[in-house]
């Protein structure tokens, strides 16, 4: 009695203690990894009204630190039944109140979206104790501005976005033959399948690394009436 009395002061089960040593002797002890962070604290009466806008400011601060590696972001979706998946994309692009970013149709994301067209972006500063997170509807830009990215990207890559069936099987010969026959034959067009996406944002969260895990957290959230409502979560 004495000894299970104890493993529940330190808030633990004898189950418990043996997952932890279980974890320990499989590699790394993950739950010892720890750092503090250092950003100073924020007021919401400090941030820009316009969600765009500050985010335009955070993410020009973390270019200067990442470089052209600022605009990696995780983009989240879900099919109809609710299995999500998760990747890293790059924005190439901000409308008024939107992110752009550009994919084969036929993908995974691409089937996702356009069963379930809602996303979340997460874009991780982990330099600058910051990140940002996104959510809101997406839909395919106009063929014109698909067509003006497409042709601005090296032709390599233009290849290979249409050789790809991406997140198909497939196996590395077949690939090249597709390749090399595209580059033989030098009739390169942007294919129907391969475009542009728009994620709206209806809801934004600035977080600022603190001492302590005493992290800020500011919510844009936007109303019925096309304002955004500012306010502050827990951390």
């Amino acid at each position: 009695c004495i000894g299970w009395l104890t493993d529940c002061v330190f808030g633990l089960t004898r189950a418990g203690w043996q997952i932890i040593r279980k974890v320990k002797k499989a590699g790394m002890d993950f739950a010892k990894i720890r750092r503090e962070y250092r950003q100073q604290p924020m007021e919401i009466e400090s941030l820009d009204p316009n969600p765009m806008q500050e985010f335009q400011k955070w993410i020009d601060e973390a270019h200067r630190y990442y470089g052209d590696e600022c605009n990696a972001m995780t983009l989240a979706t879900a099919n109809s039944k609710g299995a999500p998946a998760a990747r890293t994309v790059l924005l190439k692009g901000v409308t008024r109140e939107g992110f752009l970013f550009y994919s084969n149709y036929l993908s995974r994301k691409g089937r996702d979206l356009s069963e379930n067209p809602q996303a979340a972006l997460l874009f991780y500063w982990p330099l600058l104790d910051r990140q940002i997170r996104i959510e809101g509807p997406v839909s395919k830009v106009a063929a014109d501005w698909s067509d003006s990215y497409f042709y601005s990207r090296p032709v390599g890559s233009q290849i290979s976005a249409i050789v790809s069936p991406q997140s198909q099987r497939i196996s590395l010969q077949e690939l090249i033959d597709k390749r090399t026959e595209l580059e033989k034959s030098g009739d390169i067009k942007r294919p129907d399948h391969w475009g542009g996406y728009e994620v709206k944002g209806m809801y934004f969260e600035f977080w600022n690394g603190k001492e302590n895990r005493f992290h800020d957290r500011f919510v844009y959230q936007k109303m019925p009436d096309g304002r955004y409502e500012r306010y502050r979560l827990a951390p």
